[in-house]
């Protein structure tokens, strides 16, 4: 028996040892900005998120009671990643909060990144655009992409008063996106794929079914354009098919587009048709 018990310690060791291994493994790589919004006029924020942390962000206004956006990068991007979308949606008469979710670029570090947590941050975007003199509180837009996307379905699954959402190649169901992950590294489903993904929904504190995309778009009252590359191999466009069938009415648009999972070019050539949408769900500068 006393041999036996020592083997408690070492088990648990072992086991803890595993599930840091899985949150290094799964922490997004923190990449700094290197440039910054030339010829637009930009200012440098420090916005006040969850936790007490601070997310950084360029604000861009555009006049005077303008409809406002929080751009949202994704895994392991930062706000410079969205400048591309940045130069043609403030001309297009929208002011601008591109934003580093929590453990990304120069927002502050936390324990961990999620999609929830994405979804956060991005609120706390939209109730500091919200106290701008220059912006119209009651014209508030979301464009996320990736995990980015996700989490702004999820913010507009909760939050009624939210004007559009453009999603930028969002994954349908995040055990889906994971599974191809893990798939990538050669890591079988059962059991050390099964146990991850058990492992990370209990660290998140929510179950995947209620934070995928192809759920929270029945929830969502909001209008919302899909904006999906036909090339994508990271997430594959029938996964936004799968969330535009998922979505209750006719408030949701899926817009596929010739290019991949981040190829900005491409979206940048569809640019007209996001603002058109925008100006449309949104309105333009009064």
């Amino acid at each position: 028996m006393t041999g036996w018990l020592w083997t408690v310690p070492l088990l648990a060791a072992a086991w803890g040892g595993a599930n840091l291994a899985i949150r290094r493994g799964l922490a997004p790589e923190r990449v700094i900005e290197q440039t910054t919004p030339d010829g637009l006029p930009w200012r440098e924020e420090m916005v006040p998120g969850a936790n007490g942390k601070q997310l950084f962000g360029w604000f861009i206004p555009a006049g005077e009671r303008a409809p406002a956006l929080v751009v949202m990068h994704g895994w392991g991007g930062n706000a410079e990643m969205m400048l591309p979308l940045a130069a043609p949606l403030h001309a297009g008469g929208f002011a601008l909060l591109l934003l580093d979710a929590r453990c990304h670029g120069r927002s502050t570090d936390d324990s961990f990144a999620s999609l929830p947590r994405f979804a956060e941050d991005i609120e706390a975007g939209l109730d500091w655009l919200a106290g701008q003199p220059e912006v119209d509180g009651g014209r508030l837009g979301i464009i996320g992409h990736s995990v980015g996307a996700g989490a702004a379905l999820l913010v507009a699954a909760r939050r009624p008063g939210l004007g559009a959402v453009v999603s930028l190649a969002a994954f349908a169901h995040p055990a889906l996106m994971m599974r191809r992950w893990l798939t990538s590294k050669n890591i079988p489903h059962w059991p050390v794929g099964a146990y991850i993904l058990g492992y990370v929904q209990r660290v998140i504190g929510y179950r995947f079914d209620d934070i995928a995309p192809c759920r929270t778009i029945a929830r969502v009252s909001c209008p919302v354009l899909l904006v999906h590359g036909q090339d994508d191999a990271t997430v594959p466009a029938d996964e936004a098919r799968q969330i535009h069938a998922a979505a209750v009415g006719d408030a949701v648009e899926l817009l596929l587009i010739p290019g991949s999972h981040d190829d900005y070019g491409d979206i940048g050539r569809q640019i007209g048709r996001l603002i058109a949408f925008l100006q449309r769900t949104l309105g333009r500068v009064q």
